[in-house]
């Protein structure tokens, strides 16, 4: 790669090698992009990265015998003239943020699958996860010739390597592993990763890629590029990386602010009348509801992905919709990609020619197919009253992997599923179907109407699926206490890769684990073990055991970003786990209803990640990178600036089949250094840079709050958006300066985007002993001009008349 001269052309510094070309282009003071080919030309193209108007950016390039240097306010360049290897520095420090070990294209060949005019062997599979096609008499093309590439890294020894979306093996750090990076049920891969030197490199690529560091190198590869395409970002703290992430791909949409309350799910309620049941009991029990899901199913039997339902269960679906919306309760239903043939949605498809080669899923990178798919959502379920989607399978090639009693080894799997993906997508797209699927639901939507936000969850997604109203969920779990421990990594790093919005199934999606079930979808209980389906726990919510580790599950569930209980095997509602006086029943419920006094907080803080790019779910990289404990803690995190949640990953009652066991009650939990602590539930307060046990019965997860921190919250929500006359909380933490700031808006259209909603700033400042509430900032229909907080602080309260005017509360 031995540079033979350059030039500069606005904001981009063109070198001629050897052999290729390499373009050097500046898009912030903090933002490079790389793009390297051996080709004639660039291609520059991209699904990932948003379109938008260049920035004049002053750089500047300076030469010396060996090195060439590009450079910025914030960032320093410096490639080998001899090599071409890159090492990228802070400007002004000099402080390495990473050497880079090279770069390779290698030419291969595009292959197109097609029957060549033969009419397709369809072999139709009922599988545990949906029915499938599999086309047998499909042949290779040879399409074009693109590249397979890789990009190489010198690591420093230290360093941590965190992000890449999520996958199933519990990884935190990526440093000594390997990753496949492919779609598939429990796997989302983000071309994304960031270090604990706080940087990021996003690659525009949306192929197959595998992440390595072994002894055969540290290095990127990516299985089809029609070019290779990076962009370095550096800052000083991790947030400033996520926010340049988001800057390239899109900012992430504002959820409705009822997508934040309690959301019941399970595999599946079958009749309307069963879903208004539920809505009903919650409502009586004063259990707060904002959501009853409606899983697969819904259609006549054997059509599979139909967007019609059965009407011998759902008669009157608009009369269904209205009688939940009237207990203030939002709905959500479960549509596929694939259809079954036969019915009227895949013969509309059919038709048009919008189905892929597996004549069964629809071309979601057509946008025409994309408002096709749409006008068939809309018919029925969403002019309906549906008012969220629940986008299942949106992978959605899973080849033979999923099933079988034994589980294949990686580099076989990330083969298979990604080979089949290949059979029917272009490889170099490969990774991109849901963010296609997830862009049509959006923006014909938002074309539809503008009164009702995109709530888009979905199993899989790709980088700039943030943009698209998505929250992303961890696939088909099982139920042990293992898998907890290692969902909490996964959620992590999905949010380490500048992901906001991720859940998963509260108590796991499998439960037991002896045989296949029986779930509607014409498996009829196959007596042969399957890898995947292995809960530990056969009786469901009749065994204790499992009753303790639903009821810990809801405890962490509680404190991410969505909050969303669903399962296979056995019930999910409260009422299934005991009674009131119940300590299982009486923790699901105290833990329900924290989520609401939170309401505030949470909502704000999804306002900030709309305005600031922020990020709720946060690992201790973000707020304490400094902190040497702290960087290697991979079981802790904080829930937006303020709350330090210590989930419960051990059994201490129960083992399964309902056997006692005796442990102590405790957890060791780290709390980071430079900042004090208090225990959320007692007000003890701890100093920070140190190891604690601490007491976590069954009915306390162990959660702290940082010193300095404004929480904000209200009591007696029964839905995210009730108004209730009782003055909000403003519960102030003292010991240091701290602040928040109070986000509100109409909680359900997009009216926001023009200016429509509120900010009052909050200030604690410990050497005055006071609090400060500022001006208020904006205005929105309904907003409450004169209102009434009740400032807490430690045993005293005040409550004062705010009226959208500076005010200060002393304290002696």
């Amino acid at each position: 790669m031995h540079i033979k001269n350059y030039k500069c052309d606005g904001q981009k510094v063109l070198f001629n090698l050897e052999q290729g070309k390499l373009c050097i282009e500046i898009k912030r003071e903090d933002i490079v992009r790389c793009m390297y080919t051996t080709g004639e030309s660039f291609k520059d193209t991209s699904l990932i990265i948003e379109k938008k108007a260049p920035l004049e950016v002053h750089y500047t390039v300076d030469e010396t015998d060996e090195t060439i240097c590009i450079e910025t306010q914030r960032l320093c360049l410096s490639i080998c003239k001899e090599n071409g290897r890159f090492t990228w520095k802070k400007q002004g420090s000099g402080e390495v943020y990473l050497e880079e070990g090279g770069k390779s294209l290698v030419p291969t060949d595009i292959i197109r699958y097609t029957t060549g005019g033969e009419a397709p062997v369809i072999e139709r599979v009922k599988t545990v996860d949906g029915e499938r096609n599999f086309i047998r008499n499909l042949k290779e093309v040879i399409d074009r010739q693109a590249y397979r590439g890789k990009l190489f890294f010198n690591w420093q020894d230290d360093e941590g390597i965190y992000g890449l979306g999520q996958g199933e093996e519990g990884i935190y750090n990526y440093r000594g592993y390997n990753q496949y990076l492919y779609q598939h049920n429990m796997r989302i891969p983000i071309p994304f990763f960031v270090s604990s030197y706080c940087y990021g490199i996003l690659f525009n690529c949306s192929s197959l890629m595998t992440f390595n560091d072994d002894p055969n190198g540290s290095y990127i590869f990516m299985d089809a590029i029609e070019e290779m395409d990076y962009y370095f970002m550096g800052g000083e703290k991790l947030d400033e990386v996520i926010e340049a992430y988001r800057y390239l791909t899109g900012r992430a949409s504002l959820l409705p602010k009822w997508a934040f309350g309690y959301i019941q799910s399970k595999e599946a309620y079958k009749t309307g009348d069963e879903l208004v049941d539920v809505v009903k009991r919650y409502r009586k029990r004063g259990i707060p509801l904002d959501c009853i899901v409606q899983d697969w199913n819904t259609w006549k039997p054997g059509y599979w992905g139909e967007k019609k339902v059965d009407k011998t269960r759902y008669p009157n679906l608009k009369e269904t919709m209205n009688k939940i919306h009237d207990y203030h309760v939002h709905t959500m239903v479960s549509v596929w990609p694939n259809m079954n043939a036969g019915g009227d949605n895949h013969s509309e498809f059919l038709q048009a020619g919008y189905l892929l080669n597996d004549y069964s899923t629809y071309d979601a990178f057509n946008e025409k197919a994309r408002q096709m798919y749409w006008k068939q959502a809309n018919e029925e379920l969403f002019s309906s009253g549906f008012d969220a989607w629940w986008c299942d399978s949106t992978e959605p090639f899973s080849g033979p992997d999923w099933g079988g009693p034994v589980k294949r080894e990686p580099w076989e799997r990330y083969s298979l599923v990604g080979g089949e993906h290949k059979h029917y997508l272009d490889a170099t797209q490969a990774n991109a179907f849901a963010l296609m699927h997830a862009k049509g639901i959006y923006e014909n939507q938002r074309a539809t109407t503008e009164e009702k936000r995109v709530v888009n969850l979905t199993r899989s997604g790709y980088a700039s699926s943030q943009q698209y109203g998505t929250i992303l969920w961890s696939g088909d779990i099982c139920a042990t206490w293992e898998t907890l421990k290692k969902q909490i990594r996964e959620g992590l790093n999905f949010a380490l890769s500048g992901m906001p919005y991720w859940t998963l199934d509260i108590g796991a999606f499998f439960t037991v684990g002896s045989a296949w079930q029986n779930r509607g979808c014409g498996c009829n209980n196959n007596p042969n073990p399957l890898w995947f389906w292995q809960g530990e726990y056969n009786e469901g919510v009749k065994d204790a055991g499992y009753r303790e580790l639903y009821v810990r599950w809801l405890q962490y569930g509680t404190f991410l970003p969505m909050f969303r209980s669903h399962g296979t095997d056995t019930p999910r509602e409260i009422w299934n786990f005991g009674e009131k006086g119940d300590v299982f029943y009486d923790t699901i419920e105290k833990f329900i209803k924290l989520r609401y006094q939170l309401m505030p907080y949470i909502y704000s803080l999804a306002g900030k990640v709309y305005l600031e790019h922020s990020t709720l779910l946060r690992s201790l990289l973000f707020d304490f990178l400094e902190d040497e404990t702290a960087r290697q803690i991979e079981d802790e995190f904080m829930f937006g600036p303020s709350l330090l949640v210590c989930p419960v990953t051990e059994p201490m009652y129960y083992e399964s089949d309902n056997k006692a066991i005796i442990k102590e009650k405790t957890r060791g939990c780290y709390l980071p250094q430079g900042t004090i602590w208090y225990d959320y539930w007692t007000g003890e307060v701890f100093e920070g840079g140190n190891w604690y046990d601490i007491e976590a019965p069954l009915e306390k997860m162990p959660l702290f709050v940082k010193g300095g921190a404004i929480i904000p919250t209200i009591e007696g929500l029964q839905y995210a958006s009730q108004k209730v006359a009782v003055p909000m909380t403003l519960n102030v933490y003292s010991g240091q300066d701290g602040e928040f700031t109070l986000y509100e808006d109409e909680g359900d259209n997009y009216n926001f985007e023009q200016g429509s909603y509120t900010l009052i700033p909050i200030k604690w400042s410990e050497e005055n002993k006071c609090l400060i509430i500022g001006d208020r900032q904006g205005e929105y229909e309904g907003m409450e001009k004169v209102r009434q907080f009740k400032i807490k602080l430690k045993e005293q309260e005040k409550l004062v008349i705010y009226e959208g005017k500076r005010i200060i509360i002393s304290w002696d």
